[in-house]
């Protein structure tokens, strides 16, 4: 099975990244890279990183003194070791098997790139429901126009140096233009399993207002083409820290 770098970007982050690189040390699958770019927190996000050094060898910190969504994956792909990559959010939860799993998928399927769809066990009725239709959304585009998750994406450094990474001008959708961008070249689909995703973006937006949001979003780059020119503001790292 194919090593990993995963690329992992924040912003104050203190409160969830813990989680995340936990869920990581105990991965059944253990041959990746871990490279955190964060973007000049101002809690204590990078610390809090470090402390998993020892469960977590081939753990990278590196600090950027620009924000940006883009930049971030930008500057993590660049200093990837391996060929396979996973773009992951902070507040990613991930199940010991997910990397196993996910390898043994992308294997099968023979995908450079793949979205994973966003799992809400856990969650209130009101979330799964918000959850289910996003996925059903991210399932249906798949095939003619597709969208993804910018919280979850595997990618490779092929596919990532040939499309020219993630397009920095980009501030909403930049992870749907990806996926759009790669699957010009590689067939790209969902992988039949899911993560967890924090829902503080739900619960701060609103069911109705974050899915009208992107459903804006998409509808004007269908018709449109790409927001360059914050055209639909959207602020990276806005969400309150709970």
């Amino acid at each position: 099975m194919e090593p990993v770098s995963i690329v992992v970007i924040t912003l104050n982050e203190e409160k969830r990244i813990g989680r995340l690189l936990e869920d990581l040390s105990k991965q059944t699958h253990q041959e990746f890279e871990v490279i955190l770019v964060d973007s000049n927190s101002e809690d204590q996000t990078r610390q809090v990183a470090s402390a998993y050094q020892a469960s977590l060898p081939k753990l990278t910190i590196h600090k950027m003194d620009k924000r940006g969504v883009s930049l971030g994956r930008n500057t993590g792909a660049s200093m990837a070791q391996y060929e396979r990559i996973l773009f992951l959010d902070a507040d990613v939860r991930l199940e010991p098997t997910f990397l196993t799993n996910a390898l043994t998928q992308l294997e099968q399927k023979q995908l450079e790139i793949a979205g994973v769809y966003m799992g809400a066990n856990q969650l209130p009725l009101m979330h799964k429901l918000g959850y289910g239709l996003f996925n059903l959304g991210l399932f249906i585009t798949q095939y003619t126009f597709p969208t993804a998750v910018g919280a979850c994406i595997f990618s490779t450094r092929r596919a990532h140096n040939e499309i020219g990474g993630f397009d920095e001008q980009i501030s909403l959708c930049e992870d749907c233009d990806y996926v759009k961008r790669a699957s010009k070249r590689w067939r790209f689909r969902f992988l039949p399993m899911t993560f967890a995703f924090d829902p503080r973006r739900l619960d701060q937006d609103g069911l109705f207002t974050m899915g009208l949001t992107y459903l804006k979003a998409n509808l004007r780059r269908l018709f449109f083409g790409e927001m360059r020119n914050n055209e639909m503001e959207y602020k990276f790292g806005h969400y309150e820290q709970r």
